[in-house]
């Protein structure tokens, strides 16, 4: 294996870069989930004819996930520098890579939230509803349950559409695999890098998906039963 890859990058320096992509993915998944999750809820209960309709707070929500998500990554990355050095004090490196990751992952996460609860059977609201349960025992006992398959499949194309991001967070130093890429691979033309980096990254997504699908699967046996 060490002999496949080229001596100017060791195995070692793989195995940091891989690291530090899981790293990014799960702080950026993290924090994004705790708060696209409550966004995707509330986008689909205040729209029109929704649990609890409320024009300003669905218009306010929809038009801010809708500017944030048109902003290509990359764009985005560079856009929001002082934002981000506000924050970590610095622009650079894995953990200012994680503060567009998250701005990045939040509205995505939201919209495919709303996506998860917009299936909800509306027979749902209506047995919620006969048993007297109010908005937030709705949305805990009712709505969240049921979407429970949907939404881990949702959360499993956030994760892989972090893993892309986190690519290009190697533009600006992010580190991780994207920057392993771009440091050896393209701007010193060291084809095995580019490889193994492309491989490194098709069996993590491969991986992901895979567990997604199956507790997605899971899920919704033991909802069924």
């Amino acid at each position: 294996m060490s002999d496949f890859l080229d001596a100017s990058v060791p195995l070692s320096q793989y195995t940091q870069a891989f690291g530090d992509t899981l790293y990014m993915v799960c702080v950026a998944l993290f924090v994004g989930s705790v708060i696209g999750i409550p966004v995707g809820v509330l986008l689909a209960i205040t729209r029109k004819d929704g649990l609890r309709e409320n024009r300003i707070v669905y218009v306010v929500l929809n038009t801010v996930v809708n500017i944030v998500r048109s902003v290509p990554f990359i764009i985005l990355m560079v856009a929001i520098m002082p934002f981000t050095r506000l924050v970590v004090h610095t622009s650079i490196g894995t953990n200012a890579a994680i503060v567009p990751l998250v701005v990045y992952v939040i509205p995505y996460i939201g919209r495919l939230i709303e996506s998860a609860i917009l299936e909800v059977d509306s027979g749902i609201y209506e047995a919620a509803e006969s048993l007297g349960a109010g908005t937030i025992e709705t949305i805990r006992y009712f709505i969240l349950p049921e979407a429970k398959g949907s939404m881990v499949l949702a959360l499993t194309t956030a994760t892989i559409g972090l893993i892309g991001a986190t690519a290009m967070a190697g533009t600006i130093g992010g580190g991780g695999i994207g920057d392993l890429a771009i440091s050896y691979g393209y701007q010193q033309f060291d084809t095995v890098v580019i490889l193994v980096t492309v491989v490194i990254l098709i069996v993590i997504v491969q991986l992901v998906q895979s567990f997604g699908n199956w507790y997605a699967r899971k899920s919704r046996h033991e909802k069924k039963g």
